[in-house]
């Protein structure tokens, strides 16, 4: 009989611990489901998406590389338009992915070949501001370097030295400072200060740059001293 009644009161303070929780612990386990659900539907639409923008951005680089392997190389008019086309909708549709911003920086290429100067610098700028590139990304220092790099070449093709050193110059260009160097050189000359463009050509030889397109720049101002 004491067993009885003990589990009897047992039963009883399960009943009342269930009134007066059970409908929380059911709404909870709900809510916590609906998470996990919402959270895998999420993966697994990021993880298509990835998928997605990293075909797009192969086939930019299918286009933008050639059949032996090298870069650079012009494009006919059809490939130079599509891998223009493929970094728009990178940046519509992908804009939290790397893959938009590595593709922005082809299409800012193509566009200088195309001389449409204006195009190139609104890709490179969109780079600059969705620098960081995702939720779960760091920033990537040499990218935006990269990115700045040309954006002040661009710059300074479209006649605007004066801004093309402003933004040089509020850089610190870490590991690219030969180029910088080079770059800061070319808008000097562009200003006239030929002892200024000299001097930042030297420092991009110490920085390491041996390319003969700078060796040529040294030579022509040692010609005209």
């Amino acid at each position: 009989m004491a067993i009885n009644a003990a589990e009897e009161e047992t039963v009883e303070s399960l009943k009342k611990w269930w009134e007066e929780n059970g409908k929380q612990l059911v709404l909870t386990a709900v809510v916590g489901l609906a998470a996990f659900t919402a959270w895998l539907l999420w993966t697994n639409a990021r993880t298509a998406d990835i998928d997605r923008a990293s075909d797009l951005y192969e086939e930019i680089l299918t286009l933008a590389i050639s059949e032996n392997g090298e870069p650079g190389l012009l494009l006919d008019e059809e490939d130079s338009a599509r891998i223009i086309e493929i970094a728009a909708q990178l940046r519509s549709d992908y804009a939290s992915f790397t893959y938009a911003q590595l593709g922005s920086l082809f299409s800012a290429q193509q566009s200088v070949r195309n001389s449409d100067l204006d195009a190139a610098e609104e890709a490179l700028q969109w780079i600059l501001e969705n620098e960081k590139g995702g939720l779960f990304s760091d920033i990537d220092e040499g990218l935006i370097l990269t990115t700045n790099l040309r954006l002040g070449r661009v710059i300074l093709a479209k006649g605007d030295a004066e801004r093309a050193l402003a933004l040089v110059n509020n850089l610190d260009p870490q590991s690219f400072e030969a180029g910088y160097s080079e770059l800061r050189g070319d808008i000097y000359m562009a200003m006239g200060r030929e002892v200024d463009a000299r001097d930042a050509y030297i420092a991009a030889q110490q920085a390491g740059s041996n390319s003969d397109g700078l060796r040529m720049k040294l030579d022509d101002l040692s010609s005209e001293s």
